[in-house]
């Protein structure tokens, strides 16, 4: 057997470490050799994976008691014999009291939580969520919606396929209640539970109890419509709020619409992914919409006026005589609303003028531009009051 490493070496922490550097350290390196960030490695990765996360666990467990710790400090793994584990004080040594001490109730994943830590160590199924209340899945969905739509909110019929409570039943999956009995081998609890000697010890296992799956009960006369289950497949329609201001690709979770779960568990939750239509004439960047307008040379020399396509409708907009080609005019608060929770205030519209020059003149339209070529104003002088827009232009050189 490879010899023991100090246990503050494995978690990296000097003795006179407190408590929170401790625990910070274990959080740390449970997250780095969690079994699941490896999945995609050799047999080699994933065995120095499973083997420095029992590791790290085994020194946490004895660092982080302060009776264990000040034996273990006096003398060495010697103390941790004492403490009645013959592989250094592992003894009844539960991973998922570890793992709910530093990490909550809630647990960490990356595809699954302590049962599925507890389940891979020590060939268990999920002890902490056995006796849990069952919930139904999730149903993901898409709707799309138009500029309109999103500036104001709007409600919408969405069409999905979920498991609803069997009709027959009421969900129970037995003909009457007298037909649902407390499972005899675990007792109702949903697991069972069982101490093992292995390389580190003694180790509680607890595992789904293979006679009721995890409910904790048996149905003996289960109903015929649902075979048990306490489901059936239905397609329904569900009216969805959609609030102001949301954009392409963002989720609205709406708890309690997806499918049902089995014997009256929690129902999951319908996840509506919101598709953006692109508008015909309006480009959108979060808040803030665009409009390209073209106007004529001789409508930018003398000014005009020209409608802007809103989202409430067509306005007005006064374009001054002299107006260059690239100028942008902003019409405030005429863009997108901030969607409730991320951000305030409602979003601007800026509508970008582009000049149109002609290509062809008759020869009468040439004589007549000819004779004003040299009119002084038709001469650009970078001195005059179109002295910013010259320098502007220079300096993209």
């Amino acid at each position: 057997m490879a010899q023991k490493r100090d246990y503050y070496e494995v978690l990296g922490v000097q003795k006179t470490a407190s408590a929170d550097e401790i625990k910070s350290a274990y959080r740390k390196l449970a997250m780095k050799w969690h079994p699941d960030r490896w999945v995609s490695g050799t047999d080699a990765e994933k065995k120095t994976a499973e083997e420095n996360f029992k590791e790290a666990a085994e020194a946490y467990s004895v660092l982080s008691d302060p009776d264990k710790r000040a034996r273990y400090d006096q003398f060495g793994f010697a103390g941790t014999e004492s403490m009645g584990g013959g592989a250094g004080g592992f003894q009844d040594f539960d991973l998922n009291d570890i793992l709910r001490q530093v990490f909550g109730e809630g647990g960490f994943s990356f595809g699954g939580g302590f049962g599925d830590i507890f389940g891979r160590f020590t060939g268990g199924g999920d002890s902490s969520s056995a006796t849990r209340q069952s919930r139904g899945r999730d149903i993901r969905t898409s709707v799309r919606l138009t500029l309109e739509e999103i500036a104001t909110g709007c409600t919408k019929e969405v069409s999905i396929e979920r498991n609803r409570p069997c009709p027959d039943c009421g969900g129970k999956g037995a003909r009457s209640s007298s037909d649902i009995k407390t499972c005899p081998s675990c007792n109702g609890s949903g697991y069972t539970q069982q101490v093992v000697n292995s390389l580190f010890g003694r180790t509680v296992t607890r595992s789904v109890c293979s006679r009721c799956g995890g409910e904790g009960s048996i149905i003996s006369n289960p109903c015929r419509r649902c075979n048990g289950t306490g489901l059936e497949r239905k397609r329904e329609t569900v009216k969805v709020t959609i609030p102001a201001g949301v954009e392409d690709g963002m989720q609205i979770k709406i708890t309690g619409e997806g499918h049902s779960a089995m014997r009256g568990g929690t129902n999951g939750d319908l996840l509506l992914v919101i598709n953006e239509i692109p508008h015909a004439t309006l480009r959108r960047d979060g808040q803030n919409l665009f409009y390209t307008k073209i106007i004529s040379v001789m409508d930018a020399m003398l000014g005009c006026e020209i409608s802007v396509p809103c989202l409430d409708g067509n306005y007005k907009v006064k374009i001054d005589p002299g107006t260059q080609s690239g100028a942008v005019v902003k019409l405030r608060n005429k863009g997108l609303p901030a969607i409730k929770g991320y951000g305030s205030g409602t979003g601007d519209l800026y509508v970008k003028i582009l000049v149109w020059i002609p290509h062809r003149l008759s020869k009468n339209e040439k004589d007549q531009l000819e004779a004003m070529k040299y009119s002084n104003s038709f001469t650009p002088d970078p001195t005059r009051e179109d002295k910013a827009i010259f320098d502007k232009e220079k300096n993209i050189f």
